[in-house]
């Protein structure tokens, strides 16, 4: 039996079982199945580096990388040709880009490249078309645009969520609080400091006996699902946010258009009219959470044309002489800083201070 005929046959059995506190190991025990054998058509057992797929590896360049994904002929490409002014291929019929296009466009400062990635079918997470390649490339986005067609949205959001999410891209959301350590004897250490909905001591069990783990030590820092233990021993998961773009929004009226206001991390718009772009670009820089720093040369005014940009997390005055170059820190002594990051201006910091948005920075060498 293939992978896909046993992974229909878990996905049937776990249709059928109800769910209650009887079946709850059960169910957990198939979810863990279904994982390793998603995991093993991702990356087949001797599977050798065979090529990536012609079109498919772009090289990441700027400060962020948004990939657009969704069904064929919903007007991504149309899309990106009018953001950045990059001609992907558009034409009325589906499948129309079969490779994937790049694109940048600068905003705030910073420097953003956009992937228009060729269109995903049903189906895809388990190789058809070519859904595989086009999933692994927005596992390297830091977000996604999820392009919709407003005349059916929900069909095809549902659709696209459950390819990605089947390829371990877990889409708003942040990584489970739960620590985990495999240790080599003492058997199962488990501690649950919030209750639990739908887990308990036997379920956990089941799942880690699943990946043949018998020793280790977990610890629950928050209402934990069967999902969240899996997507932890797996630990080939990324946390991507997520915005939908609901296209084609001259084909609707006023008050379908209030409806779809209402759907959480959704933006709608349409690409051909250009018609509420502000909107979408805002809502990206708020998704990205980038930091701009500018910086400040001894005895002149800040560079305010070219920021230095950083992920917010890592914001050390540390990160930005890195960002700029690795030998900056080799003589520093202390940095001038002016901005929301500081109580005075200019202030004397350090290199573990961690900087604001639009924060001046000036390094000071150490004499000699």
């Amino acid at each position: 039996m293939g992978v896909l005929e046993r992974i229909a046959d878990i996905e049937a059995e776990m249709e059928k079982t109800q769910r209650n506190k009887a079946t709850a190991r059960h169910l957990g025990l198939l979810k863990a199945q279904l994982a390793k054998l998603r995991r093993e058509l991702i990356e087949p057992k001797g599977a050798g580096g065979g090529g990536k797929g012609e079109g498919f590896d772009v090289a990441k360049t700027g400060d962020a990388r948004i990939g657009f994904v969704g069904f064929p002929s919903v007007g991504k490409s149309t899309l990106l040709t009018n953001l950045a002014g990059v001609y992907s291929e558009v034409a009325a019929y589906e499948f129309t880009t079969l490779t994937t296009v790049p694109g940048v466009i600068r905003y705030k400062g910073a420097k953003i490249q956009l992937l228009d990635l060729p269109g995903i079918i049903e189906g895809a997470k388990d190789g058809k078309g070519r859904g595989k390649q086009v999933i692994a490339v927005a596992r390297t986005c830091n977000l996604i645009y999820i392009v919709l067609d407003v005349l059916k949205p929900l069909g095809h959001k549902k659709l696209i969520e459950y390819e990605l999410e089947g390829f371990g891209i877990r889409l708003n959301k942040e990584p489970p609080n739960i620590y985990f350590k495999r240790k080599d004897k003492g058997g199962l250490n488990y501690q649950a400091l919030v209750p639990q909905s739908s887990l308990d001591l036997e379920t956990v069990k089941a799942i880690l006996g699943e990946y043949k783990i018998h020793n280790a030590d977990i610890l629950l820092r928050c209402d934990a699902t069967e999902d969240d233990i899996i997507d932890l021993i797996e630990g080939n998961r990324v946390y991507v946010p997520a915005i939908y773009v609901l296209n084609k929004i001259d084909q609707i009226s006023i008050e379908e258009l209030d409806i779809i206001y209402k759907i959480p991390h959704c933006v709608p718009i349409s690409a051909h009219h250009k018609w509420n772009f502000d909107d979408l670009l805002e809502k990206m820089w708020l998704y990205l959470k980038l930091v701009r720093i500018y910086t400040k040369p001894k005895g002149q005014l800040p560079d305010y044309s070219a920021p230095v940009v950083l992920t917010q997390g890592k914001t050390s005055v540390e990160d930005f002489c890195n960002k700029i170059h690795r030998a900056i820190l080799a003589d520093f002594k202390y940095a001038l800083v002016w901005g929301a990051s500081v109580k005075h201006l200019p202030q004397k910091v350090g290199k573990e201070h961690n900087l604001l948005d639009e924060d001046v920075v000036q390094v000071v060498k150490k004499a000699g």
